[in-house]
């Protein structure tokens, strides 16, 4: 059931933390900072979120005008949850927060979701003193996303794009462990964890993470 608690304080922050407060507001936000998601897509990404957890905390998101639904036309016709104006500009509340959660230590057996390691990967691209430029593919759990590297800065955004340099294949998972460490590359394409189309050895986009 949704709820309507509230600090009752007059504060900035806690007026920010009524809306987005809740346990998995945040998370649901990450997760649509790329790109519209279906309600199925999203309950993949967040397991430890309930059915109905996830239907509340998406009807509070939406009352508070951070996040939207619509129906895609045929063939698909079938619903998907985006983030509003206002909602995009939580993207540098949660860029600050992962900065500030990264020296915590990782709980043991945790998950890794799409928009968790595109977030880290944009992250670490925007932190580099010397990004790489290009345009490389890469596919995570079946879904094409572009890395755009051109005047100092790294983007991402959903599909492919026309004359790409790499099209990597993997999970989000594998890639999150390449990006802490890019040398395991040839071991995840050995493997099979990793699939590489239109070039050889790594895509310059991993050396984000040096």
């Amino acid at each position: 059931m949704a709820t309507s608690r509230s600090y009752r304080d007059r504060c900035p922050v806690a007026r920010a933390l009524d809306v987005v407060g809740e346990r998995w507001a945040l998370l649901v936000v990450r997760e649509l900072l790329f790109g519209p998601q279906r309600f199925s897509e999203l309950r993949r990404a967040l397991p430890g979120a309930s059915t109905n957890m996830l239907t509340d905390r998406l009807r509070e998101l939406e009352s508070h005008g951070v996040v939207e639904h619509r129906t895609l036309p045929p063939p698909a016709a079938s619903t998907v949850y985006q983030l509003t104006e206002r909602g995009n500009k939580l993207e540098g509340v949660l860029d600050a927060l992962g900065g500030w959660g990264a020296s915590e230590p990782e709980p043991v057996g945790g998950s890794v979701s799409l928009g968790a390691v595109l977030m880290f990967l944009r992250s670490l691209a925007r932190a580099h003193v010397n990004p790489p430029k290009g345009l490389w593919t890469v596919i995570l759990e079946g879904q094409p996303w572009s890395i755009i590297g051109r005047d100092g800065t790294v983007e991402i955004s959903p599909g492919a794009l026309p004359g790409a340099d790499s099209q990597l294949e993997t999970d989000p998972t594998t890639l999150n462990s390449l990006l802490l460490d890019p040398a395991g590359f040839d071991s995840a394409i050995t493997h099979g964890r990793a699939v590489l189309h239109g070039a050889e050895g790594a895509p310059a986009w991993l050396s984000v993470a040096d």
